[in-house]
């Protein structure tokens, strides 16, 4: 091979010392990244001012009363907070198109928690939830949703993905009702899992037919327990759920960041000071499964 010197051999001599002392500056560098990345490196964050966050989930189990109901208040905090700032001394009730009004009451001082053992839950009844808070009155308007009770349950061991083991896939079926543009989530809480996983299901290409939600995961083993919750919901909490999810997968590398993800509760006193959370009110099928 033939290489082309400059005219100055001092020249050529310094580039390739400079090349050579490039290439261990790089190796060096790449090396010291690698061994950082076992450091936890917490980044400083912009924090915005707390906002009231509304955790308005009736559920109504078939075949119960559906008497006992709680609402959770909170305040959203920093990113790196363990604890959750709950709000107390607040009111909050739930009024039905006749003008029954539902009290939820603070029970246990400083809980954040209030609780209802009066209410009535009716399928396709109007509901409005009025929360009253440091000064702020906030609506919601929601219908409750009907849902159909859980079919049957199937269980299959499938060949895993790339190096994934066998994974056990858990089918779990239900029979649309045909009369009415419906909308289900399906909750599904391991035994082996801290967080549970969520599908939110369409009947717009299974109207009135049988259909099933899956679950998978390679880590259940026989004698796990598997907590399944069927929801009738609204087309507009199935956005609001499909948005959230979104979020907390993460959207992908190439996703572009998500808006602020308003609640359903409206700021009466002041429209810009928005709230976080939900109201909604589903009727429910529950089983817990037991892994074979």
């Amino acid at each position: 091979m033939k290489i082309k010197s400059d005219t100055n051999g001092k020249l050529f001599q310094f580039k390739i010392i400079m090349k050579k002392s490039f290439a261990l500056l790089l190796l060096l560098f790449t090396a010291a990244f690698f061994t950082g990345c076992e450091d936890v490196v917490n980044v400083d964050l912009d924090e915005a001012a707390p906002r009231l966050v509304v955790d308005a989930a009736i559920n109504w189990q078939k075949g119960t009363a559906g008497n006992e109901q709680k609402i959770k208040l909170s305040t959203s905090t920093g990113y790196y907070d363990s604890n959750i700032p709950t709000v107390s001394g607040a009111v909050v009730n739930i009024k039905n198109s006749l003008g029954t009004t539902f009290d939820f009451i603070e029970t246990v001082p400083n809980s954040g928690e209030y609780i209802c053992s009066t209410f009535v839950p009716q399928i396709n009844e109007t509901y409005t939830l009025t929360v009253i808070s440091n000064g702020q009155t906030l609506t919601a308007t929601e219908t409750l949703k009907p849902v159909p009770p859980i079919d049957k349950i199937e269980q299959e061991t499938k060949p895993g993905f790339g190096d994934e083991g066998d994974a056990i896939e858990v089918k779990v079926y239900f029979t649309d009702n045909g009369f009415a543009r419906d909308f289900y989530m399906l909750r599904f809480k391991s035994s082996r899992k801290a967080i549970p996983e969520f599908n939110i299901e369409d009947d717009e290409f299974f109207q009135g037919n049988q259909v099933f939600g899956l679950y998978r995961d390679s880590d259940l083993e026989p004698g796990d327990n598997l907590d399944i919750t069927l929801y009738g919901i609204s087309e507009r909490y199935g956005n609001y759920m499909n948005i959230l999810l979104g979020i907390a997968d993460g959207g992908g590398p190439f996703s572009v960041p998500p808006a602020t993800l308003r609640s359903n509760l409206v700021n009466q006193t002041n429209f810009d000071n928005y709230v976080f959370g939900y109201f909604t009110l589903s009727e429910t099928d529950h089983v817990n499964y037991a892994i074979e």
